[in-house]
């Protein structure tokens, strides 16, 4: 792993553990609002998921696609992926290490926090393994999720669907593939993938998720101007694709997606509201849910679920 990319990383908040260096994990914003007493993560509000316990942590930081609104630094490329990888033991040990480190600095500021939520949180029973990077890279994921699964915790798997092969093997919790586009012309213009591919690599991980047994949920990240249209084609991949869940949720102008975007781009509440309507109108499937308007996010779900 290159040394500056970590530096840089560290510099952001991250803390990049392992023997080889690519893993990290951040403290979420909502892991902190949450032992400030000063709300929830929407996951909590749809899922039951306890916010001030949820591990966010990733065992790659490397990635396939260059996407436009992200909000991380642009990692190493695939071509460059460590040859030696470290177990998913070790992984899972240093997470909570790594976890206990960033939540340590709270401690000092007892009269800003919920002592009893803080205490909880130095024990994670959550992991959203989306940090940054492609988790599905990681050659040993299964055996990762299953680690965690053993010591009790719940497990989210973020992934951009480019790796099918590895998206059959894993039964986490709850398995998101990201949709960003709604047909192949727009995902190579705003994901800008790296690999060959890939929108049918994306509509192949799709298309298992009906398969699985736990729940699945396709993301939308919304942003204005770009990707907010062909409602008729989100709905058409959707209703094929059968997940348990549907999110559409704002992008949201931070990090390193302001030297491509502007703030323009970052929709409001009310127009992924819209938006997530207008997809509803052209689905014989999905229904609305719920919402959190903190995160612009909209929960769709399955009527038959």
């Amino acid at each position: 792993m290159s040394s500056a990319y970590v530096q840089i990383l560290r510099k952001q908040h991250y803390n990049v553990f392992g023997k080889r260096e690519h893993s990290a994990a951040k403290l979420c914003t909502w892991t902190k609002k949450s032992i400030k007493n000063q709300g929830v993560c929407y996951k909590q509000k749809f899922y039951g998921i306890q916010s001030h316990r949820c591990l966010q942590m990733t065992p790659c930081i490397y990635c396939q696609q260059r996407c436009v609104f992200c909000w991380r630094t642009y990692g190493p490329s695939p071509d460059v992926l460590p040859k030696e990888w470290d177990e998913p033991e070790h992984i899972y040990e240093e997470s909570i290490k790594a976890q206990r480190k960033l939540l340590s600095g709270l401690g000092g500021i007892p009269e800003q926090i919920d002592i009893q939520k803080y205490e909880e949180a130095m024990n994670p029973n959550q992991v959203a393994i989306s940090l940054t990077g492609e988790p599905t890279l990681y050659p040993y994921l299964p055996e990762l999720i299953g680690v965690y699964k053993r010591h009790g915790f719940s497990t989210f798997v973020v992934s951009n669907g480019l790796a099918p092969e590895m998206i059959d093997k894993i039964e986490p919790t709850n398995l998101y593939i990201s949709l960003d586009a709604p047909n192949r012309e727009l995902h190579k213009k705003i994901d800008r993938p790296l690999v060959d591919k890939a929108w049918d690599s994306i509509m192949q991980s799709l298309s298992m998720l009906k398969e699985k047994k736990n729940n699945t949920v396709v993301r939308i990240t919304m942003v204005k101007g770009l990707n907010d249209v062909n409602p008729e084609q989100y709905a058409k991949i959707l209703d094929e694709t059968a997940s348990t869940y549907v999110e559409v949720k704002a992008y949201m102008f931070i990090g390193g997606s302001r030297q491509r975007l502007s703030i323009s781009n970052m929709p409001r509440h009310h127009e992924v509201k819209a938006f997530a309507q207008q997809i509803l109108k052209h689905s014989s499937l999905y229904e609305y849910k719920d919402e959190q308007e903190a995160s612009r996010v909209v929960l769709l779900e399955k009527r038959d679920k």
